[in-house]
């Protein structure tokens, strides 16, 4: 290294090197298909020894195409959605684009900012996780004028697309599960998130509407844990008595509540049964096996990112909404 600062390539010193004009190398970077293979060779072995990266941005002016979608999830750590950004991006990626992730904490204010943020990139479309956004966000995504997915959630007024299942079925399918077995002592062990306020709300609902008046719900704010749930699942033990049924906000949770069932010696599913959510891919594999609700996460990736190219063509995307659905999966804690 001599101290002295590298020459930025430009479109200009890379057709110099190719020996082609400038033109030539827009239409290698723009329309490849158009330019003859030993042309197409000579410009990429020179892009490759300058380093040069194209100004994608005013190349979108142009073409009012930036080639790029932006994708906010509220956490890469939850197996669950990072399933599902896997499976959309690539999809998108075999079809040309890339993916500008951002990552939310399941926090709507943060959600805006990352927003604000991506639309001045100029993004193709855009990816969200959920219905539920601030109002100057939502006034800034319908100003965008770009296709939009909302995911991981059902409404019969989405933004523009929208492809997830109803929260609220979960939880009053989960009730009608642990009625359905037997159970008349319930609890709820749930992190803060509005998704799961949603499922929460719905099986508090369907069991106080079978009589159930036996119910314990415990909601608390911080972000779903395996330290969460067993905390939660202590403060039940201490204060009612046993048996019980508890459905947990997500598998990570019900993890936690499993691991301080077992560790007071009690029995599961005879003193505590267990439901999860999410069906991440350690369920099956707990002792004993956790009971859980399944939803498609990969299936939801890969539709959102098909209506979206759906839409980018400006072919017919089937309708606005598609339901993926859900299942309960009742293993051996319940």
């Amino acid at each position: 290294m001599n101290g002295q600062p590298s020459t930025k390539a430009t479109l200009e010193s890379v057709a110099k090197l190719a020996g082609v004009a400038p033109s030539t190398v827009s239409r290698v970077l723009n329309t490849p298909d158009k330019v003859p293979q030993k042309t197409l060779d000579r410009v990429n072995q020179a892009i490759s020894q300058t380093g040069y990266v194209p100004n994608l941005i005013a190349g979108s002016l142009a073409s009012n195409r930036s080639r790029l979608i932006a994708a906010i999830t509220p956490s890469m750590a939850n197996l669950v959605y990072a399933e599902t950004m896997q499976s959309f991006s690539r999809v998108l990626k075999d079809n040309g684009y890339e993916v500008l992730l951002g990552e939310s904490g399941y926090d709507l204010e943060a959600e805006e900012k990352i927003v604000t943020t991506v639309l001045s990139r100029r993004p193709d479309a855009i990816f969200l996780t959920g219905i539920h956004h601030t109002l100057d966000c939502r006034r800034r995504l319908h100003s965008a004028g770009i296709p939009i997915v909302e995911s991981w959630d059902i409404t019969p007024t989405p933004l523009d697309l929208v492809v997830g299942f109803s929260h609220a079925e979960v939880g009053k399918s989960v009730a009608t599960y642990f009625c359905d077995k037997g159970y008349t002592s319930f609890s709820l062990a749930s992190a803060g998130d509005q998704r799961a306020h949603v499922r929460a709300e719905a099986y508090l609902k369907e069991l106080s509407a079978r009589g159930q008046t036996d119910v314990t719900p415990v909601i608390r704010e911080p972000s779903p844990s395996v330290a969460l749930g067993r905390s939660i699942m202590s403060d039940l033990l201490d204060q009612k008595k046993t048996p019980f049924a508890v459905f947990c906000s997500s598998d990570v949770v019900a993890l936690g509540a499993l691991f301080e069932v077992l560790a007071r010696g009690l029995s599961i599913p005879d003193d505590v049964a267990i439901m999860g959510f999410g069906n991440q891919n350690f369920a099956m594999f707990t002792h004993p096996a956790l009971s859980t609700v399944r939803v498609d996460c990969i299936s939801m990736g890969e539709k959102s990112a098909q209506m979206l190219l759906a839409r980018l063509q400006n072919e017919q995307t089937g309708g606005h909404s598609f339901d993926v659905g859900f299942e309960i999966l009742a293993r051996e804690t319940s």
